[in-house]
C-alpha cells in the first residue's frame, strides 16, 4: 500500500529538527515561499511568548528536490533552531553536562513526570525538550509539502479560531470554507468573528495578568475534497479516525470532533443526519447536502463535502505563577518548575493543525490514487472523477 508518511527528529533547544518525509510522487513542483509563509503563520498570535522573537522558522531542504521538483526520495528537511546558541552547554551532544542545572520539579499537566517513570531520567529536561511543541514546527514544514500536493487534485485548506475560555463561537460550521479563507493575515487570533476576537483577547490578557493560561478550539476546513478517501472496511483505515489520531498527538490537544462534533449526542438523529438531495447533474452537482453536521465523512470515508475538524486545546502546562509539585530530588512539595512559554497558543496549535489534516489527505490522496508520478497521480484521480460523474450522468 502506497503511504506518504514522516518522522521527526530534534529537541526544542538542540541544534534544530530533522524530517524525513517518504512517498511523495515525483514532479511535483514545490514553492518555497509557499512553504515558508507556513511556518510564519505557526509563529504568529496574540499570547505568544518570547521564544517567536527568536526564531525565524524557514525549512532548509536537504534531499529528495532537484531545481525545485521532488525526486520521488525521501525528501529531508531541516529547520534550523537559533535560540541553540544559548544553550549549547545545556543541550549540546558531546558536552559532559557537569554543573548543568537539572530539572527535578515535574510541570503539572507535561510530559515530565510520565517520561521520567518511563525512561528512568533523573533530569526532567531529557524529557521535556523532545515533548515540547517545538517540535511542531517540522510537522508544519511537512504539512506545507503535503498541502501542495493536494493543490494538484483541488484540495484547499483553511483554519479559524472558534474559542478561547468563555469567548466561543455560537455555530463554527455557520462560517463557510470562503468566510475562513477569508480571514485577514492581520488578525490577532485568526477568528471569523472580529466581537468574539476581542472578548478572546481579553481572556488571554487577564490569564497573562494572573500568571495563568489559557486553552481554547480551532476548526480546520478542507475543501473540495474528493470523495472516497478512507475506507469503511477496516478499523485502522477510517479516515475520521487518522484524521483524530493526527490531530491528538499535536501537545495540548485533548479532543477531536468531527462535523458538529460532541453536538450530536444532545439532539435526535433527525437533527442530526445530512439529506440527500437531488442536484443538477448538468452542473456537475448530481447530489447535494442542504447540512454537513457529518463534517464530510460517514464510515470513514469523505462524501465529497467540505471535511471539517475542530480540535479542543487545554491551557499550555507552564504557568508563570506554578502549581504545586515535588522535588523529585528531595521529595519534598515545592511549586512546579517555570519554562519560557506562552500564555496561548491556540492559532499556533490551529496551524499544526492545518498541516496534519493535509498530511491525512496527502496520504488518503496517494493511497486513492497511486502512482510513482504526479502526472500518474493526477490521471488517477481524472479518470476516478470522470468515472464517478459518468455514473449519475446515465441516470434519467
Amino acid at each position: 500500500m502506497a503511504r506518504f508518511d514522516f518522522v521527526t527528529a530534534g529537541e526544542s533547544h538542540g541544534p534544530g529538527l530533522t524530517t524525513i518525509v517518504e512517498g511523495m510522487p515525483a514532479g511535483l513542483e514545490l514553492d518555497r515561499e509557499a512553504l515558508d509563509r507556513d511556518m510564519a503563520r505557526r509563529q504568529l498570535g496574540h499570547g505568544r511568548g518570547g521564544r517567536m522573537k527568536i526564531e525565524k522558522d524557514s525549512a532548509e531542504v536537504r534531499s529528495g528536490v532537484r531545481h525545485g521538483r521532488t525526486l520521488g526520495s525521501p525528501i529531508a528537511l531541516l529547520v534550523a533552531n537559533r535560540d541553540y546558541e544559548n544553550w549549547v552547554e545545556r543541550m549540546g551532544p558531546w558536552e559532559s553536562g557537569e554543573g548543568v542545572k537539572q530539572v527535578h520539579l515535574p510541570r503539572p499537566g507535561h510530559a515530565d513526570l510520565p517520561g521520567l517513570l518511563k525512561y528512568g531520567f533523573d533530569d526532567a529536561r531529557d524529557v521535556l525538550e523532545r515533548a515540547s511543541a517545538r517540535e511542531t514546527a517540522a510537522r508544519v514544514a511537512v504539512g506545507a509539502i503535503a498541502r501542495q500536493l493536494l493543490q494538484v487534485v483541488g484540495v484547499e485548506i483553511v483554519s479559524h479560531v472558534t474559542g478561547i475560555g468563555s469567548a466561543v463561537v455560537t455555530d463554527p460550521l455557520a462560517i463557510g470554507f470562503d468566510e475562513a479563507r477569508a480571514i485577514s493575515t492581520e488578525s490577532p487570533l485568526h477568528c471569523a468573528d472580529t466581537e468574539i476576537e476581542r472578548q478572546m483577547i481579553a481572556e488571554i490578557d487577564r490569564a497573562r495578568d494572573a500568571g495563568d493560561t489559557m486553552g481554547g478550539s480551532f476548526e480546520v476546513i478542507a475543501h473540495a475534497v474528493p470523495p472516497g478517501l478512507g475506507s469503511h472496511v477496516q478499523w485502522d483505515r477510517k479516515l475520521d479516525g487518522r484524521l483524530a489520531q493526527a490531530l491528538m498527538s499535536i501537545p495540548a490537544i485533548k479532543a477531536v470532533g468531527i462535523g458538529r462534533g460532541p453536538a450530536v449526542a444532545t439532539v435526535p438523529g433527525s437533527k442530526v443526519h445530512d439529506e440527500i438531495l437531488a442536484g443538477d447533474a448538468k452542473a456537475s452537482v448530481p447530489l447535494r447536502r442542504p447540512t454537513n453536521n457529518a463534517g464530510g465523512l460517514e464510515g470513514g470515508v469523505t462524501n465529497g463535502e467540505d471535511l471539517r475538524v475542530t480540535g479542543y486545546m487545554k491551557p499550555i502546562s507552564t504557568l508563570m505563577k506554578p502549581l504545586r509539585s515535588v522535588d523529585l530530588a528531595t521529595m519534598t512539595e515545592s511549586p512546579a518548575a517555570i519554562e519560557r512559554s506562552d500564555v496561548c497558543a491556540v492559532p499556533a496549535a490551529a496551524v499544526v493543525a492545518e498541516a496534519m489534516v493535509a498530511i491525512v489527505l496527502a496520504d488518503a490522496v496517494v493511497e486513492k490514487f497511486g502512482g510513482d508520478s504526479v502526472e500518474e497521480l493526477v490521471a488517477n484521480w481524472q479518470a476516478f472523477s470522470q468515472r464517478t460523474a459518468a455514473r449519475f450522468a446515465r441516470r434519467p
